[in-house]
């Protein structure tokens, strides 16, 4: 048996971001339609070292892609090591046999496949016509949601983008404007962020509330990104009250998504959700019935997100000649 490695660099050179809205996209409308087999992600606490480990198994039943991967999230890591807060590796297997077909570095794929989600959300529920972003984190996180705002907000003048470390905002700012071509503003707080904006994007690995509800004006859409484990959260509970939510898998999210805390301390119940981004992009749920409508996309992370857009990785590297065979 063969197998193809890919390293990280390899797949960040392979994958566009219009590429990961797509196959995010189609992988979303696989799991509303009841097509995939995805248990919750399983997790490892490192408390005494703040991390964490998740392993991420799923399988594509119509189009037959199945893998499993591995992932840490540990916040401090930049700080202590200098290594990234987040980093993943992927394997692919054969549905039919079994077999491993591909291993590949999943670092830059978990941060494309998570912004190419919030793409996919803003592109249902998002309000026509949006044309301002405000980023709360400037971190890795941050960059791919930049990246799919551009691809899908057709009408799109400004982001304003906020970091605790303001030189991280302005260097993200100088960076993502030169590359994406469209004015980015650092700002000093998180109220002159979201205030007025069109498209709210929360990537901070927060445990307790960073954006209130008296800064959110009627008719914007939230990506809440950065809580993905039990305990985060980034919202003002009381966004979620007045808002109509949408989560990436509602088991999931329960335990580990924005509506985790809310849930757990009675705020919300389940009914307060609507239902899931995949239903509404296969036509089974609406989406955003009113321009004044406050809309919410829970992200916690889906393992169909991260073989669909491996998969496509695999098919372009083995056309390219890119990677390397290792025999087993």
């Amino acid at each position: 048996m063969r197998v193809l490695f890919l390293r990280d660099d390899e797949v960040r050179e392979l994958l566009t971001m219009r590429e990961a809205i797509e196959a995010v996209e189609a992988a979303y409308r696989e799991k509303g339609l009841s097509r995939v087999q995805m248990p919750p992600k399983s997790y490892l606490y490192f408390t005494k070292y703040d991390g964490d480990l998740r392993v991420m198994p799923s399988y594509i039943e119509s189009l037959e892609v199945a893998g499993v991967k591995v992932v840490n999230s540990h916040p401090l890591n930049p700080e202590r090591y200098g290594l990234p807060t987040v980093m993943a590796l992927l394997v692919l297997v054969n549905p039919p046999d079994g077999r491993p077909l591909c291993v590949m570095g999943a670092t830059w794929l978990t941060a494309m496949r998570t912004g190419a989600g919030s793409g996919v959300a803003t592109k249902y529920l998002a309000r026509k016509g949006s044309a301002v972003v405000g980023i709360v984190g400037a971190g890795t996180q941050a960059r791919t949601q930049a990246m799919a705002m551009v691809e899908v907000l057709r009408e799109l003048r400004e982001i304003r983008v906020y970091d605790r470390k303001p030189e991280v905002a302005r260097k993200f700012a100088e960076e993502m404007a030169r590359s994406l071509g469209v004015e980015i503003r650092p700002v000093p707080n998180i109220e002159e962020c979201v205030k007025g904006a069109d498209v709210v994007c929360t990537t901070t690995p927060s445990r307790s509330p960073v954006v209130m509800r008296d800064w959110i004006s009627p008719g914007t859409h939230i990506n809440a990104i950065g809580a993905d484990a039990p305990g985060k959260q980034e919202l003002d509970p009381a966004i979620l009250k007045s808002a109509t939510i949408f989560v990436d898998d509602l088991e999931q999210a329960s335990h580990s998504g924005e509506i985790n805390v809310p849930l757990r301390q009675g705020i919300i119940s389940l009914s307060d959700v609507r239902g899931e981004i995949g239903e509404v992009v296969a036509g089974k749920k609406p989406g955003r019935t009113s321009d004044a409508e406050i809309t919410v996309y829970d992200s916690t992370g889906l393992s169909i997100l991260d073989v669909a857009t491996g998969e496509l990785v695999l098919r372009k590297a083995e056309r390219e000649g890119v990677g390397l065979w290792l025999d087993l």
